[in-house]
């Protein structure tokens, strides 16, 4: 789906309806930032946000992820084409968070093998030293690698307003995390939260 394309068809309509930003924000019960967010291509409406915005703006889901009015006769495949990209995206998360975990072990399982070599082998000081070196290296690749997966895997909602968003790399490393949440500022409402990890539409 082409977020810019569906940020930029929910301006005109809004527009067309003589709605701010705001006005439509509190329609939803959001705040008027992450209807900018959405119509700026930075994210796209939850799930959960969908239907109440379609009832708000006239428009059918497959109009609104479609990025355009879809003529009627049009409305099928348009609808076929929005639930396979729906599909492809899940699947491409999905394979993201498994490749993550993936990577995760194989850079645990690569560094203490590492760390056992230099610490139990009789070897030269200066290859012991070398393993060390090679084994912080690889836990430093590793973690990263991981770390890049599983941040482009899904998305985060903010518990504050709904919003579905991507944060970026830097955000996503500095935040503490449980397993289905990670402490994160959303960029819609700036409330800093526990958001949770979504990876399917």
């Amino acid at each position: 789906m082409d977020q810019s394309k569906i940020g930029q068809f929910i301006a005109r309509t809004r527009k067309s309806k003589n709605l701010t930003q705001r006005q439509l924000a509190d329609l939803l019960s959001i705040s008027d930032k992450t209807v900018s967010k959405w119509e700026t291509g930075k994210g796209l409406p939850d799930v959960s946000l969908m239907l109440p915005l379609c009832r708000a703006l006239d428009l059918t889901v497959n109009d609104l992820l479609t990025g355009e009015k879809v003529p009627a006769a049009d409305y099928q495949t348009k609808a076929e084409e929005n639930m396979m990209d729906l599909i492809q995206e899940n699947q491409e998360n999905k394979k993201r968070m498994v490749l993550s975990v993936i990577c995760g072990t194989i850079t645990i399982i690569a560094v203490c093998s590492l760390i056992i070599i230099a610490s139990y082998l009789e070897l030269p000081a200066a290859v012991r030293v070398l393993l060390i070196l090679l084994a912080v290296a690889t836990a430093v690749a590793g973690i990263g690698a991981a770390a890049v997966l599983d941040a482009q895997a899904g998305y985060y909602v903010c518990p504050a307003c709904g919003a579905a968003f991507v944060p970026t790399l830097g955000d996503y490393v500095k935040g503490y995390h449980t397993l289905t949440r990670r402490r994160l500022t959303c960029p819609a409402c700036g409330k800093t939260s526990m958001c949770r990890h979504r990876i399917v539409r």
